[in-house]
C-alpha cells in the first residue's frame, strides 16, 4: 500500500465524519517529513459559525469513538478550531479564516489531497 493511500486510510474516519456534516473544501497534508508538530493536518472549512461547531463536534466524536484523545483550542472562535489529536491535528476554518491563515500555502512544500479524490 502506498504511503498517500496509508495516511488516508488511517484518518478516513475523520474525514467522511466532516464530509457527513458537510464541511468544505477537505484536505489532508502529510507534514511528517518536514514537521515535529504534527504528522498530519486535516483542513476543512465550515460555512457559519454555527456549521462551525457542528463540524467540531463530529470530529471530536469521531476521535473519541477511536479511543484518540484531543485538545481543543479555539472553541468559541468564528474563524479557527483546532483539535490537538497528538499527531494529528484538525484545522476548522471559517472561510475568511482560512484565506487568513491560509496552511495549505504556508506548508506548501508538503504532500496534500483534496478529500473528493480520496477514495
Amino acid at each position: 500500500m502506498s504511503e498517500k493511500n496509508e495516511l488516508m486510510n488511517q484518518y478516513m474516519f475523520v474525514l467522511d465524519a466532516l464530509a457527513d456534516k458537510r464541511g468544505l473544501d477537505i484536505t489532508l497534508m502529510d507534514l511528517e517529513e518536514k514537521a515535529t508538530i504534527a504528522d498530519t493536518f486535516i483542513i476543512v472549512t465550515a460555512n457559519s459559525d454555527i456549521h462551525m461547531g457542528t463540524l467540531r463536534n463530529a470530529a471530536e466524536e469521531a476521535l473519541d469513538k477511536k479511543g484518540m484523545s484531543s485538545i481543543i483550542e479555539g472553541r468559541n472562535s468564528t474563524q479557527w478550531c483546532l483539535i490537538d489529536a497528538g499527531n494529528l491535528v484538525i484545522h476548522i476554518f471559517s472561510r475568511k479564516g482560512r484565506e487568513f491563515y491560509h496552511l495549505e500555502k504556508v506548508w506548501g512544500d508538503c504532500p496534500s489531497y483534496s478529500y473528493e479524490y480520496l477514495d
